[in-house]
């Protein structure tokens, strides 16, 4: 697996591209937003905020826009205000500086598991609810035959959803399906999702919440 480490600080990169090779991944670094804007698409990349040429931000925008690589936002940034930023422009999780290697390599390793884990062979490639239209092969959307743009957070927990409708998907299953995990941390990183997923449909019943549960996919107007 190739990771693309964008950081600027060389004490924290060299160590950290050392640490991940030893780990079995190979290591691309680069130290600006224009060069990992610039290089080959990685398998996963580990975004730095503070970069010297531009926000993180505005480089997982970026790389958000055009492709569903991974992206880990690595950050000395820690408080909420800035997780929820992160995930809602997509990114798949956010580790704090400072953060153990083996911590941050079982990270990568279940971003990897959820990414890799594709739909079986006979699974239909669209699913239908209404005038909501989800192909999982295009990892397209639609209501009413306008394309609905969601991030890909946003995309799996409706997949989730409108695979079985009307049946509930419990907030664990959700924690270990999209993050592989049942972290606590996590938890609030599904209602930014949800949330952010009602907006983007364009009716909040779309997505019905089971009190204590987890959701189940709505039907607006029903």
């Amino acid at each position: 697996m190739r990771l693309l480490v964008v950081e600027d600080e060389d004490s924290i990169a060299t160590p950290l591209a050392d640490g991940l090779r030893r780990a079995g991944f190979e290591v691309e670094r680069v130290a600006t937003g224009a060069a990992a804007l610039a290089a080959p698409e990685p398998d996963l990349v580990l975004l730095d905020l503070r970069l010297p040429d531009m926000d993180g931000y505005a480089v997982a925008r970026k790389l958000r826009a055009r492709s569903r690589v991974p992206i880990i936002m690595v950050t000395a940034r820690g408080e909420e205000v800035d997780r929820v930023v992160g995930l809602e422009i997509g990114a798949d999780d956010y580790v704090v500086k400072p953060f153990g290697l083996r911590e941050l390599v079982a990270r990568i390793n279940a971003v990897l598991r959820r990414v890799g884990d594709g739909a079986p062979d006979d699974a239909p490639d669209e699913h239908r609810a209404g005038p909501l239209v989800v192909s999982m092969r295009t990892h397209r959307v639609t209501i009413s035959g306008k394309e609905v743009h969601l991030t890909p957070r946003e995309f799996d927990i409706l997949a989730m959803l409108i695979a079985d409708p009307g049946a509930v998907v419990g907030r664990d299953d959700l924690l270990r399906r999209l993050w592989g995990t049942t972290w606590a941390v996590q938890t609030k990183a599904i209602d930014v999702h949800v949330s952010s997923l009602r907006r983007k449909l364009g009716d909040p019943a779309w997505v019905e919440t089971v009190r204590g549960v987890g959701f189940r996919l709505g039907a607006p107007g029903g």
